[in-house]
């Protein structure tokens, strides 16, 4: 919560600098701590992710959700990702998504109960806010678990508390991570587990040009500012 960060120069405790996987470069290294630890945190630490559970990963190409289809997969999940073009959700299934939904083609709660034969998921991953919120609730299964980490388009969702505790659903909130899921996430990076994805890298001058493209939902992946 301290501005500065599209900054040349940083000041940190010693304590909190931790030496990055040495097969990545500078730009690679950049794109995993934030979004890795958080995701992690979500699915493993908040929602206690099982192997074989059904998992939702809302926006599959934001940086947070390519980590999420990654992890999810790494345990063992069945992932579902949505996206919002066509070249978006080939690349979620590069990166694992077993199945994708267009979200501006259907709703997604209706593509879910299709691609679950009508059972829903364990796990949804949010971090939208109010204009995937009411899709989300609807998408899980009886006892399922919506955790959310954001949300970038309002944070004024509604919720039919009827709808909550006739099917046993948890709504879970998460943020960020803890210095030891981050030393969890950069080892399996290291070992080529978990892959960064970067979408394009802007010099830090250019940091408006980078937030204007990430507010017109162009990426895949993340966008990196570079000093050097």
């Amino acid at each position: 919560m301290v501005d500065g960060g599209c900054a040349e120069y940083v000041l940190c405790p010693e304590v909190n600098c931790l030496p990055y996987p040495e097969n990545l470069d500078w730009v690679h290294a950049a794109a995993v701590p934030l979004v890795f630890q958080t995701a992690w945190h979500m699915l493993v630490n908040r929602a206690r992710l099982q192997p074989g559970e059904h998992v939702l990963v809302i926006a599959g190409s934001s940086g947070v959700g390519s980590a999420a289809i990654q992890i999810a997969k790494f345990f063992g999940a069945h992932v579902i990702a949505t996206a919002g073009n066509d070249e978006k959700l080939a690349k979620a299934i590069e990166i694992g998504a077993d199945e994708v939904i267009h979200h501006g083609i259907m709703p997604i709660a209706k593509d879910v109960r299709r691609l679950t034969h009508n059972r829903g998921v364990d796990i949804v991953f949010e971090h939208v806010g109010a204009a995937t919120w009411d899709e989300s609730m609807k998408s899980l299964a009886w006892g399922g678990r919506l955790v959310t980490c954001g949300c970038t388009t309002g944070y004024d969702a509604k919720l039919d508390i009827r709808f909550l505790f006739t099917r046993q659903l948890s709504v879970l909130g998460s943020y960020m991570g803890t210095k030891t899921e981050l030393r969890t996430v950069l080892k399996l990076v290291e070992q080529g587990r978990l892959k960064p994805v970067v979408d394009k890298v802007w010099p830090l001058h250019d940091c408006i040009v980078a937030h204007h493209y990430l507010e017109h939902d162009k990426q895949f992946g993340k966008v990196v500012l570079s000093i050097s």
